[in-house]
Parts: C-alpha cells; structure tokens; sequence
C-alpha cells in the first residue's frame, strides 16, 4: 500500500516569528492523521521546525540540497549538515530551481545519486510548461525528464523516493489542471515505472500532484486513482488552507 502524503513547500516566505508561529498553527490542527504531513520551511529555520515538530506527526524536509558532498561551495548547504540536524528528506527538481537557477537534468542526477548513496529520501519534481502542453509534448517532455533522471537509478534506490509532478504552467498562476489531466499524466508515469522497473514498484511509489492545490479543489484531484497526494504552495502559508487539504486526502 503507498503512502498518501500532502507536503507543503513553504519555497522563500516566513522569517522567523513567522515559521514558529504557523508550525504551532498546524500543530494545533493535525493532532490526528493517517497520512504523512510534510512541511519544507526556508534553511536558516530548518533546526527550529524541527524541534517544533519532534512530537507531531509533520516531517520537516528541505526544500533542496547541493550536489556535492562538502567543498567550497558557497552558500550551498550539503546532505550530512541537513542530516545532522534531523532532515531526512529533500526536494530536488522542483520546477523553480529548474528555471531559475538553471538545473539540468545532469545535475539533478548527480543530487539522486548523491541521495541515495546517504540514505536520503528524495521527493523528486518534474512536468512540462505550458508551451508543452499547446503543442501536446507533454508526455514526451516528462518521459524524458524521468528518463535522464529517476530511471537511470536502481530498483532498490527507487523505493526511496516520491515523486511530484509539476504541470509548470500551473504553479501560481490560479491555472490547474483538471482532475481528469492530472490522472491522465499520474498513470503515464506509474506505466513509465512499470516498464523500466517493474509492475510491483509502479505500484509502490507515491506520485503527488503539484500545481494550485487548494481547498476548493483537492478533494477532486486527491480521489484519483493515481494521484497520492499534493506538494502544495502558497496554500501551505496558511494553516487552516494546509489542514483543509490534509482533510482532502484523509
């Protein structure tokens, strides 16, 4: 049985009072859940959230990591310093970091890899943009997304990872794909695991939808068949709208 998860990428808000304030929020709101909450606050506050969260039910993960394993590399923050304050868990891939800071599919790779050789669970985000999906390029565009990356690992690195698909054009612009497309392209990618891998592990692994989430609307996409969850943005600022959507998926 996969895991349902709602994950809330908190992306460059919330200063310090701010970050305490909502993680009290949410913990006040989830006292009880059966899927897995995550929340993804800014680096320099990643410590607090976590010591803020030992006793509930909300993971804290990071919202990337760097390539390498230490270095002179500044300002970049490395696997062991994340796992040695409690973060098990990263983003890597997200559809921002892509197009603002130029990561290719080589170098997301290399962040897998590097993941998974420390035992570091990986949520992984892919999808198209929006010239993709007018000239109905989609599919190609995320077969190969996934086949530069996910599926050059090994079977018993993917047991490690979640994957979040990002239709780009649907990222803070209000636009979000209908149920029935984020089903549409859930499937095609649980099929793309299956052939590379095998039936039992398309299966096994999570595939959240990541793209305008909200209230109004995740009831509709979370009871898909293949979509197990969200990676949520500017609904996951507001407490009572993240806890809304974790009811969504309950």
């Amino acid at each position: 049985m996969r895991k349902k998860i709602v994950a809330g990428n908190w992306k460059m808000n919330n200063d310090l009072d701010q970050t305490i304030k909502l993680i009290n929020e949410l913990k006040s709101l989830i006292t009880d859940s059966k899927i897995e909450i995550i929340i993804a606050p800014s680096f320099p506050f990643l410590k607090i959230a976590v010591d803020l969260t030992k006793d509930s039910n909300i993971e804290v993960v990071s919202q990337n990591v760097n390539d390498n394993s230490n270095g002179a590399f500044t300002g970049e923050v490395s696997i062991s310093m994340l796992k040695s304050i409690g973060v098990n868990t990263t983003l890597i891939g997200h559809s921002e970091r892509r197009a603002y800071y130029h990561e290719n599919d080589e170098l997301l790779l290399k962040k897998l890899n590097l993941a998974v050789e420390n035992k570091m669970r990986v949520i992984f985000c892919f999808g198209e943009e929006l010239s993709d999906r007018k000239s109905e390029m989609h599919f190609d565009v995320v077969k190969n997304q996934l086949k530069n990356t996910i599926l050059k690992l090994d079977e018993s690195s993917i047991n490690n990872i979640v994957l979040a698909y990002e239709p780009v054009w649907a990222i803070g612009t209000g636009e979000t794909a209908t149920s029935e497309q984020a089903q549409e392209m859930h499937q095609f990618i649980r099929n793309c695991i299956s052939e590379n891998f095998n039936e039992e592990i398309a299966n096994n692994i999570a595939i959240l939808y990541g793209g305008s989430v909200k209230p109004a609307n995740a009831a509709e996409i979370f009871e898909k068949k293949d979509v197990d969850g969200g990676l949520i943005g500017g609904a996951a600022l507001n407490a009572s709208d993240f806890f809304n959507i974790i009811q969504a998926n309950s």
